[in-house]
C-alpha cells in the first residue's frame, strides 16, 4: 500500500528563500489527505502536479496564518473549477467561523458541502477512519491551541501464497477465507493450513506531523516507534531560549525526540526567516539523530 508525504511549504512565519509556510499532502494507497495550508499552497500543488479534485481531507493543526492563510483559496478554487463533493475539514473550533465570514462578506457561494470536525487541542482523540488507517490528534505545547496528527495503517489481512495456491488449484472466491486464517479442504478431503498457505502481511507504518510546539516533552508518549516522525525545527540550538520564548522547537531537539521515541525516520521542517542555508540546521539535528532530513519542497518521501 502506498503511504508517502510530498511536502508543499517548509518555512515559518513568512515565505522567503523560495520557501512557502506550512503545508504537506499525505498519500495513503491514492488517497490523498493534505496537512496544514499556508498561504502560496495553490501554486505548489499546481508546480508538483497535485490536483484540486483529489484533496478530500484537510487537517488544519491551528490558527496561525502560515498553517491555514492558503485555505480560503483553496477552497475558492475548488468552487470555480466546479467540485461538488464533500471536502472533508478537520481544525480548531473558531476555523470554520473564519472562513464564512470571508465567503460572507466576498458574496462566495460555496456549492459543495464541506463537512467539518472540530478538533479538540489539549487531548489525543481519534478524529478519522478508514478501512486503511486512523487519524489522532497529538496535544502539543504552543502560543495558541495547536494538535499533531498521527497517521497509522491499520493492519493488513496476510499475504498469499500464489504459487501454493495455483497449485492447489484453490478457487479465487475462497483467497478471502485463507486470508483470515480459514483452512482448505481439497476434494480428496485433504485440509490444508491457511497459515502454509499464507505469510504475514508487512507491519502496518505511522507517520506522525507534530506542527508548532515547545518540546516540553509531555507529546512523546502518543509518538514512539513512528516510522516516519515530522517535526518542527524553527531554530539552531544556540537560539533556544528564543524557542521557548516563542513556543517553537530547536534542531537539537528535534533529534533528540525523534531518538527518544525510536523514530526510524525524522523530517524537520517549519525554519526560520533568519536561515538562507539550511545545512548546518540538518548537520545539527544528524548529530543527535542519523536518519534525519530537510522537509524540501517538492520532495516526497516514502513513510
Amino acid at each position: 500500500m502506498k503511504f508517502e508525504v510530498t511536502i508543499l511549504g517548509s518555512s515559518s512565519a513568512t515565505p522567503i528563500f523560495s520557501r512557502n509556510p506550512t503545508s504537506q499532502v499525505l498519500n495513503i494507497n491514492e488517497r490523498l489527505l493534505m496537512i496544514d495550508c499556508g498561504e502560496g499552497t495553490q501554486q505548489q500543488m499546481l508546480r508538483y502536479g497535485i490536483k484540486y479534485h483529489k484533496i478530500e481531507h484537510i487537517f488544519i493543526s491551528h490558527l496561525h496564518g502560515d498553517h491555514f492563510f492558503g485555505l480560503v483559496g483553496l477552497i475558492s478554487s475548488m468552487n470555480l473549477n466546479g467540485r461538488k463533493r464533500p471536502l472533508h475539514l478537520f481544525g480548531p473550533e473558531k476555523l470554520m467561523d473564519i472562513l464564512n465570514i470571508q465567503f460572507e462578506h466576498s458574496d462566495t457561494h460555496i456549492d459543495f458541502p464541506i463537512a467539518f470536525k472540530a478538533i479538540k487541542p489539549g487531548s489525543a482523540e481519534l478524529i478519522f477512519e478508514t478501512n486503511d488507517f486512523t487519524v489522532e490528534t497529538i496535544p502539543l505545547n504552543h502560543r495558541i491551541p495547536c494538535s499533531g496528527f498521527i497517521f497509522k495503517e491499520k493492519q493488513r489481512l496476510r499475504k498469499v501464497l500464489k504459487d501454493k495456491v495455483a497449485a492447489l488449484e484453490i478457487p479465487a472466491n475462497y483467497i478471502p477465507l485463507l486470508k483470515k486464517g480459514i483452512d482448505f479442504t481439497d476434494k480428496n478431503g485433504k485440509v490444508h493450513k491457511a497459515m502454509d498457505l499464507t505469510i504475514e502481511a508487512d507491519e502496518p507504518k505511522a507517520y506522525a506531523y507534530c506542527s508548532d510546539t515547545v518540546c516540553d516533552w509531555t507529546y512523546i508518549n502518543h509518538i514512539y516507534h513512528v516510522d516516519t516522525l515530522y517535526h518542527e525545527a524553527t531554530f539552531m540550538h544556540d537560539m533556544v531560549e528564543r524557542a521557548k520564548a516563542t513556543f517553537h522547537t530547536t534542531c537539537q531537539e528535534a533529534g533528540e525526540v525523534a531518538k527518544k521515541v525510536g523514530a526510524k525516520k525524522l523530517l524537520i521542517g517549519h525554519f526560520s526567516a533568519r536561515y538562507r542555508d539550511l545545512s548546518p540546521l540538518l548537520i545539527e539535528a544528524r548529530s543527535v539523530f542519523p536518519e534525519t532530513y530537510l522537509a524540501n519542497e517538492g520532495e516526497t518521501f516514502v513513510i
